[in-house]
């Protein structure tokens, strides 16, 4: 046997012992890792103690403890509004309806599970973490609800302007207007929310395309010179003498702005004057002043059998060529430098005295007369119209208009209503009757030789006029108008006495004769039957339509030395009925 074969008596003692202990120690070490594990699948379903989530004590609860403590306890927090500031303007948002939530699932994340690491098992023994709550942002529904929230608080800027009230000067200011970023505001409150609650909305201020200094400068430097004051215009009367001699007349601030505009240029103003319309302004007021006279003509007038003339006179008319020009000059300048002078001119009459007392009516050249029928409207009408056209003098080679003379038939003139034709049925209106003049005028016109120029008959044959030979007139289209071309004045006189209507011509027989001749009724048209229940209607005997032909001989020495010819076509005349009461 060798040594190391042999054993000590202590050495066999030993062993056991030694053997007895390491199984013991073994076990205790499974002791403390089955409770050390134990202790971790406890702590793993546990928050941690003390921890707090958005400010919530949550230690010690399961997940889903947690998480419906935070529900419990942060509702009212999430559900506080969000403040936009715009401008100075607020308005608010509401998280739910702008994406903004508490994601409290996310919030407890991580705070339970089993681990074996001391370090994990100590947090769980002594105390938890201090964490914020977790978020959710949907951006699309917060940009949605940023641009509901802030829909026309956008201003565009306002474009001020110069004008003119008058000669007064006024200005309209220019303003900045107001582009919200909303895109900076979403990302802001997606980054700030909750921690912040109020946010501002970035802003930018577009600027108007005319600035306030211009429009201030050009008010001032440009504007306000052309109509601060009158500009006087100068003149001298050719056939005055002494202080007569010099005439003057201002042309008012507000005369001249009349003919001023302003411009504006890609955001530079300027003042445009219209010269043709200060021409216009300078005329206007040389005429208003009361210092020009116009021409008179001569007056024909009949003494008994005899004739008189009031004598013609020049008059004196401003020439107002190119003096637009001139005052635009002047009005660029200030005191006594805003004067112009101009020139003036007389003026002849049309019908001088010598003319007149030349071709001086010598004896009636023609005469007609047409009969009233019992209508003392309608007479009235007729007297109003010929007391007008009485004593109207027609120089020789002047083209007179009735409607020229006798303008609108309004009550104010004394007119009443009366029977007139429109559209082919008796209708009235003011002034109804005074065809029946127009008519016997018409007739003088034509057997005095003088040029017809306008006649319109009536559109179907009233009984009492000549065939043919007729003239309706209404204000103011359909007018009777004659040119004297008889070589001398024609004077017209004009009456009504008891049922007659009677216009006589006096002047000077360029003809011994004037004949009318007519043709028989050709192309005949039956009226029609109308039965009318509406208010206003007026009943009509029926007349059939037709045309004639007219023919105008003109008779000097014995022969005809020319001839005319026209047509008169008449509709029918319809037979109404009416039967509204």
């Amino acid at each position: 046997m060798t040594h190391d074969d042999r054993w000590s008596d202590d050495e066999l003692v030993d062993r056991p012992r030694r053997g007895r202990g390491w199984i013991a120690g073994a076990f205790v070490l499974l002791v403390i890792a089955a409770l050390y594990v134990a202790a971790a699948m406890y702590f793993g379903d546990k928050v941690p103690a003390n921890t707090r989530v958005g400010g919530v004590a949550v230690g010690g609860k399961t997940p889903a403890e947690a998480q419906s403590t935070l529900e419990e306890q942060l509702a009212d927090e999430e559900a506080e509004p969000v403040t936009l500031d715009v401008a100075g303007k607020s308005v608010e948002l509401t998280p739910a309806e702008a994406g903004l939530s508490y994601d409290y699932e996310a919030s407890v994340a991580g705070l339970t599970g089993f681990s074996l690491n001391p370090v994990d098992l100590v947090n769980h023994v002594r105390g938890g973490v201090e964490r914020e709550v977790e978020v959710q942002v949907d951006e699309d529904a917060l940009a949605a609800a940023v641009d509901e929230a802030t829909d026309g608080m956008d201003k565009k800027p306002t474009e001020g302007k110069v004008s003119l009230d008058g000669a007064k000067v006024v200005k309209t200011s220019s303003k900045p207007g107001l582009a919200l970023e909303r895109d900076k505001a979403v990302a802001a409150i997606a980054d700030g929310w909750p921690a912040e609650r109020s946010f501002e909305v970035p802003t930018t201020a577009p600027k108007p395309k005319l600035s306030q200094a211009e429009i201030d400068r050009f008010a001032k430097d440009d504007l306000t010179p052309l109509v601060s004051a009158p500009v006087k215009v100068t003149t001298t009367d050719p056939k005055g003498s002494g202080a007569a001699k010099n005439i003057s007349f201002e042309v008012t601030a507000e005369q001249l702005a009349a003919a001023v505009s302003v411009q504006d240029s890609q955001g530079k103003l300027s003042a445009k004057v219209d010269e043709a319309k200060l021409q216009e302004m300078a005329a206007a007021a040389g005429r208003g002043s009361g210092r020009f006279r116009a021409a008179q003509d001569a007056v024909v007038t009949r003494n008994g059998r005899s004739f008189s003339v009031s004598p013609s006179s020049t008059g004196l008319e401003l020439d107002s060529t190119g003096l637009g020009a001139k005052v635009a000059e002047a009005m660029k300048k200030s005191g006594a430098q805003r004067t112009v002078a101009a020139t003036s001119k007389q003026t002849k009459p049309d019908f001088t005295t010598m003319e007149a007392r030349r071709t001086l009516p010598k004896e009636q050249i023609s005469t007609f007369t047409t009969y009233l029928p019992d209508n003392p409207v309608r007479t009235n009408n007729i007297k109003i119209a010929a007391r007008q056209l009485n004593g109207a003098y027609v120089a020789p080679g002047e083209t007179f208009s009735l409607n020229g003379l006798l303008g609108p038939r309004t009550a104010a003139k004394g007119y009443q209503k009366a029977g007139v034709i429109n559209a082919g049925r008796l209708t009235e209106d003011y002034g109804g009757g005074i065809s029946q003049l127009s008519t016997t005028l018409f007739n003088a016109v034509f057997f005095s030789g003088a040029k017809i120029e306008e006649f319109h008959p009536h559109s179907f044959y009233i009984s009492r006029y000549p065939e043919g030979r007729e003239a309706t007139i209404s204000w103011p289209d359909v007018d009777n108008r004659f040119t004297n071309d008889t070589g001398a004045g024609i004077l017209i006189n004009a009456s009504v006495n008891g049922d007659e209507v009677t216009v006589s011509f006096d002047g000077r027989k360029a003809y011994d004769k004037v004949e009318a001749n007519k043709s028989a009724r050709r192309n005949l048209v039956q009226p029609k039957k109308i039965t009318d229940n509406k208010k206003g209607c007026v009943p009509q005997s029926p007349a059939p339509g037709f045309s004639v032909d007219i023919t105008r001989t003109f008779i000097k020495g014995g022969r005809t030395v020319k001839s005319s010819s026209f047509t008169t076509t008449y509709i029918p005349q319809d037979d109404v009925t009416c039967t509204n009461p």
